[in-house]
């Protein structure tokens, strides 16, 4: 009975990864598509453009992406990340300040793999560019009044948009399942004179 059932289930996985060889071989390009979500790290080591002091914050952040794999060792990814919304209050002498800057950037990039012999994992690199768009915000505290709430209470004073092509890169791993099924990990950077945002990343991926 063991042996049968053992036997059954070899079957069983043989037939799954046989439909999504079928499937891959139909999807001449290795179109997929995925999302995912992770830590992102915002910071803010430049005092221009309305940033009134340092910060290291982490946040949560998502992304959508497509790619194609034409041939095995080399792809290309276009992705949406959003790096999350850091809010930092900011000291100065008897004033109280805030700041909040909010990252995002669609990304195109080259991908390499590395030749190992595992057929279900990979190992990528990928560099491209980013179009890094950051919206800059100052806030300002205003006297609180007996019962009102929220209190201290922040009000904007100023809010504008820094958007700048910049370079971007990242490396990760991922796992291929049958039907098409792939999991990734990864790390992704912008480069960039507001804090280099970047992001650690897990992401669900559907080969075609």
């Amino acid at each position: 009975m063991r042996i049968s059932k053992a036997f059954g289930l070899t079957l069983l996985a043989a037939a799954a990864c046989g439909a999504s060889g079928a499937a891959f071989a139909n999807n001449v390009l290795g179109f997929y598509v995925g999302a995912g979500a992770g830590e992102s790290q915002v910071r803010s080591d430049d005092s221009r453009y309305g940033y009134p002091g340092y910060y290291n914050d982490y946040q949560t952040a998502w992304q959508g992406l497509v790619g194609i794999r034409p041939v095995s060792l080399i792809g290309i990814e276009a992705e949406y990340i959003d790096f999350g919304q850091p809010y930092r209050h900011h000291h100065e002498d008897y004033n109280v300040s805030g700041s909040d800057s909010h990252p995002t950037a669609p990304a195109v990039f080259a991908v390499g793999y590395l030749p190992i012999p595992i057929p279900f994992l990979d190992i990528f690199a990928k560099v491209g560019a980013a179009r890094l768009s950051t919206y800059l915000t100052d806030f300002v505290q205003q006297t609180c009044v007996q019962g009102q709430t929220p209190c201290p209470n922040f009000v904007p004073v100023s809010r504008h948009q820094v958007i700048d092509t910049r370079v971007a890169y990242g490396a990760g791993v991922q796992s291929k399942f049958p039907f098409g099924l792939i999991m990734r990990g990864e790390y992704e950077r912008v480069s960039s004179p507001h804090g280099d945002p970047s992001a650690l990343m897990v992401s669900a991926l559907w080969q075609f």
